[in-house]
């Protein structure tokens, strides 16, 4: 097996053809110059040691890269390379760098990285517009985490998930008009409600157009109540974990980042968002899109709480959405979301077998479509399969008393199931997966009441490393389990001494060394990033960057009032709101909305459709102002000196509350003492829906 073959057909016309920059011309700081070379970009950074290597040898041996069936699809139908591989933000900052990743397609192994991550981390490179069907599907790939679709109807494109940002979107349209002709944008379909569907809407269609009537755009039931509260609620806490499980400030390098799985990468441009005009409401609709027969799956709870996938009748060929890709996914996501339920997503993949089972291909939202009912079916069955089989094992063993923190040791995927390439873990780690359904089912808690309530870290830490007589026997164990290959021990043991002493750095680098080797040896790039960007903190802190950012004045502009209200709360620190008991008023008079507001034992508490004639404050403005407040356009001192905003009563409720309002900073420190190299900014810099505008006075 020669891990370093160079990918053929499009990866190769991609190194000629596809260099350079789109729009001027800028450095970017991720960029490794040693990577050609197989350096490491950290002088405190270390080779795979022997242990490494030993284990990749092993799984090497074991996987079947005898079967290249994927390295033929993803390379089927391909048009053309893309114009450029850098893509450059409105911002100034560059959006998209597959650049930055040529190194992968040299003709040689990479040792740091796990064998089978690297096979796929090639096939992402498979870059530029593809034929998905002759004369009918085509789709940009390579230009984000996520694929864009083009459907030719009868007038001009349905859009199927327009990437993460305006800026790759546009860029996407403009090569495909320029390659197979200029159509409009005459619909747009968003699967879910995950921003990597959705984000990148006005880089293709103009709000106007929408708005009109002139381009619809379709999504499942209750989309844009999930796509604010995933994005808005927790979304800063989200933003940092992503930063985390993405490495999305991590060097691209064989000892950085390599692949994220779904993509290469996450855009970095600006997200956006259109309110959808038509809604799929029923278990499967069928509906006539510029004259394109599609029938909409509902496929709630599955890879997002909302989703759908979609079945051309007449052309046999079934849009998986994200629900079907070539990778097992996330039950429970690293950066944080609700826990996924493993058993429906696996019955939802099953009734598209029964529904569809004539589909001659295959094709989502990810990776690379598959041709031929026998090849769709194998990959469909394998995936359901593999569901189906976590959440039962998993709760067989629960049974028997498995707990959170022993079913990852515990679970065994099937060797039948090992052997297939779409049923691995390169994005959902099957050891943090098993671990979520437990989670659903059961809890955080593990049945062990000293889990129950334990201590801060610190105070831990400092027991720890008093009972072990002091910071230097630990280092030297540390040392030595990581000279025997033991880097989860050695994890367990050094974290203890990096709480109870923050600054020192020689046991931070033996964790760090810890934690690369274990990123060097795992499958997942959820886990391998993970590990690879907190070893990067560890020995150097947090590195400056622009990143892809999760919130966006479209998201938050799309939020109702009562989750505005909802998230003030969020945003209100809470420590300083001692003593203070109050009610106020909102009145929004052009949508009718009235809310009754109180500060009640440091907790703001809003009801919608109530209001108190004996509030304290009664404040009135239309929502069109209101939103431009949550843009971050206005600010409420703007909008009463306009006179758009009324202030009947004490003013003592407004001021107190904008002046506990707390800006959050997606570049917290997960262990103390860690340098941040402030600012570091996302694509567009922070942005908390209202919190900006309303925190302080003109």
């Amino acid at each position: 097996m020669r891990q370093g073959m160079l990918l053929a057909g499009a990866a190769t016309l991609l190194l000629s053809a596809g260099a350079g920059l789109a729009g001027q011309a800028a450095a970017n700081p991720l960029v490794d110059p040693n990577a050609f070379a197989n350096r490491h970009f950290h002088p405190e950074g270390k080779l795979p040691s022997a242990s490494t290597l030993e284990l990749r040898r092993q799984i090497a041996a074991e996987l079947p890269f005898a079967d290249r069936r994927d390295f033929e699809e993803a390379a089927r139908g391909f048009i053309a390379p893309l114009p450029a591989n850098t893509v450059m933000a409105d911002a100034g900052n560059i959006a998209w760098d597959l650049e930055s990743y040529q190194w992968l397609l040299q003709d040689r192994d990479f040792t740091s990285i796990h064998p089978s991550l690297l096979r796929l981390a090639r096939l992402n490179m498979n870059a530029g517009l593809f034929e998905v069907l002759p004369g009918r599907i085509y789709q940009v790939r390579g230009l984000d985490l996520s694929n864009i679709t083009f459907i030719k109807g009868k007038r001009g494109w349905i859009v199927f998930d327009p990437l993460i940002t305006e800026e790759v979107a546009r860029f996407a349209l403009a090569f495909v008009n320029d390659r197979l002709g200029k159509r409009p944008v005459t619909a747009v379909v968003y699967s879910h409600s995950h921003i990597d569907h959705f984000g990148g809407v006005r880089g293709i269609v103009a709000e106007a157009d929408v708005r009109s009537g002139k381009v619809p755009i379709i999504a499942p039931e209750n989309f844009l109540a999930e796509a604010i509260s995933e994005n808005v609620f927790a979304g800063n806490a989200m933003s940092r974990r992503s930063r985390i499980q993405y490495a999305t400030i991590l060097r691209r390098s064989p000892f950085g980042h390599a692949d994220q799985s779904l993509g290469k990468n996450a855009s970095a441009g600006r997200p956006t968002l259109i309110a959808p005009t038509r809604e799929i409401a029923r278990d499967l609709e069928e509906l006539t899109v510029d004259g394109v027969r599609i029938v909409f799956q509902l496929t709630p709870e599955t890879e997002a709480p909302v989703e759908m996938n979609s079945w051309f009748p007449d052309w046999k060929a079934f849009w998986a959405a994200e629900n079907v890709t070539a990778t097992i996914h996330n039950i429970y996501t690293l950066r944080g979301a609700q826990v996924r339920d493993a058993n429906n997503w696996s019955k939802e993949i099953n009734r598209a077998i029964h529904l569809f089972p004539d589909m001659e291909v295959m094709f989502a939202s990810h990776h690379w479509p598959r041709w031929g009912n026998a090849r769709a079916m194998e990959v469909m069955r394998a995936q359901r399969d593999a569901y189906a089989h976590m959440h039962q094992r998993t709760l067989h063993l629960a049974n028997q008393g498995a707990t959170i923190n022993s079913i990852h040791n515990l679970y065994e995927v099937p060797k039948g199931l090992e052997r297939q390439w779409a049923a691995r873990s390169y994005h959902g780690a099957v050891r943090n997966n098993v671990r979520g359904i437990i989670n659903r089912y059961l809890g955080f808690w593990d049945g062990n009441p000293s889990n129950l309530d334990p201590p801060p870290a610190e105070v831990t830490g400092k027991l720890f490393v008093e009972m072990m007589g002091g910071a230097t026997p630990v280092i030297a164990r540390g040392r030595a389990l990581n000279d025997a290959g033991r880097y989860r021990e050695t994890a367990q043991l050094m974290q203890h001494l990096v709480f109870a002493e923050p600054t020192n750095q020689e046991g931070r680098n033996v964790l760090a060394d810890a934690y690369e080797q274990l990123g060097y040896q795992d499958e997942s790039t959820s886990f391998r990033n993970s590990y690879l960007q907190m070893a990067a903190e560890l020995r150097s802190g947090i590195a400056a960057g622009a990143v892809p950012s999760t919130n966006s004045p479209d998201i938050a502009g799309a939020m109702t009032t009562a989750q505005w209200l909802d998230f003030l709360g969020i945003s209100m620190d809470s420590t300083k709101t001692e003593g203070w008991a109050w009610t106020m008023n909102l009145i929004t008079p052009d949508n009718g909305e009235r809310f009754k507001i109180e500060m009640s034992n440091q907790a703001l508490i809003s009801i919608q459709g109530f209001t108190d004639p004996g509030a304290l404050l009664t404040i009135t403005l239309n929502r069109s102002d209101l939103t431009q407040v949550i843009l971050g356009r206005k600010t409420f001192d703007q909008l009463q000196a306009e006179g758009k905003l009324k202030l009947e009563g004490d003013p003592t409720p407004f001021r107190q509350l904008r002046a506990t309002l707390t800006v959050f900073r997606p570049d917290f420190a997960i262990f103390p003492g860690t340098v941040n190299a402030r600012p570091a900014p996302t694509a567009a810099q922070p942005f908390q829906p209202g919190v900006n505008a309303a925190s302080r006075a003109e």
